[in-house]
């Protein structure tokens, strides 16, 4: 009751400038205590381990910022005329959806809590959303935040999530199995000269790997094949330079110490990794 008190010192008489000083000082203060809502949303995400906790701060955060504005626009409206009372008397989302005659709103909110409620997905988790693929940095009231590959911020309207493929690990696990040919020298250096590519390979194309990729040293097959295993942790739909380009560019560097390998004989694979207890991180 104070503010009110406050507001109503202000009567019709009351200069233009002073006025207007008034509304840009809302104005301000509601943006700057958006501005701190936002900052400690974002410290309390980090600080928090848990994914559903920081997915409920998320949409707390984004009801705490919907309510601010909501209330400066109505003190704004209330010093031009506007009955502040019969404002907030109708500060329903079901009032203000039905008000502007849209059901979207609605429709964003329920289906945000049944997102966080249902484990569809959680802040952190890379998803696929709608052909839409990327990090979850927020969940508000009305969108699915996501961040890609490319480092673009994606705004998915929560009503329009109809399908989501959830990666629990955080990546997709590209496997590339290099078959070792000739004595046991020639052997070594096809595994040097496989590292070397796969670290070059990283190089030049950094944006398709989670996390730098690693080999899982030389294996055996019961009938005596040997092979070297190279891991790749990757962004999903992003294998084709592997499959293409790393194998082209492996097979003729192998070439060099064994004139008879041949493409074939690099396999390419994607396998799901054991998820490590602990954590739901990518790395």
């Amino acid at each position: 009751m104070k503010l009110i008190e406050i507001i109503d010192q202000f009567g019709p008489g009351d200069s233009l400038i002073v006025r207007i000083l008034f509304l840009v000082s809302i104005a301000a203060f509601t943006h700057l205590f958006v501005i701190l809502v936002r900052n400690l949303a974002q410290r309390s995400s980090r600080v928090l381990q848990h994914p559903k906790l920081r997915s409920v701060i998320s949409l707390f955060m984004s009801a705490i910022i919907f309510s601010l504005y909501f209330l400066a626009v109505g003190l704004v409206l209330r010093e031009l005329g506007v009955s502040l009372t019969a404002y907030l008397a109708s500060a329903s989302v079901i009032g203000l959806a039905v008000g502007f005659g849209s059901q979207g709103i609605v429709q964003d909110v329920v289906m945000g809590l049944t997102i966080i409620f249902t484990d569809m997905l959680d802040v952190g988790d890379l998803v696929d959303v709608g052909g839409q693929v990327g990090r979850v940095t927020r969940i508000t009231m009305r969108f699915v935040v996501l961040e890609n590959a490319l480092g673009a911020v994606v705004f998915i309207p929560n009503r329009s999530i109809n399908t989501v493929l959830n990666y629990r690990r955080g990546y997709v696990r590209c496997l590339v199995d290099v078959t070792l040919l000739g004595n046991d020298g020639t052997k070594n250096a096809m595994v040097r000269s496989a590292t070397d590519k796969m670290s070059s390979f990283f190089e030049q194309f950094p944006g398709i790997c989670i996390t730098e990729p690693s080999t899982e040293g030389r294996m055996e097959t019961a009938t005596g094949k040997e092979y070297l295993r190279l891991k790749f942790r990757i962004w999903p739909n992003r294998g084709q330079p592997i499959e293409s380009t790393f194998v082209k560019e492996l097979t003729a560097a192998l070439q060099v110490l064994d004139a008879e390998y041949r493409d074939w004989m690099i396999a390419v694979y994607y396998e799901v990794e054991k998820k490590p207890s602990n954590s739901r991180n990518w790395k």
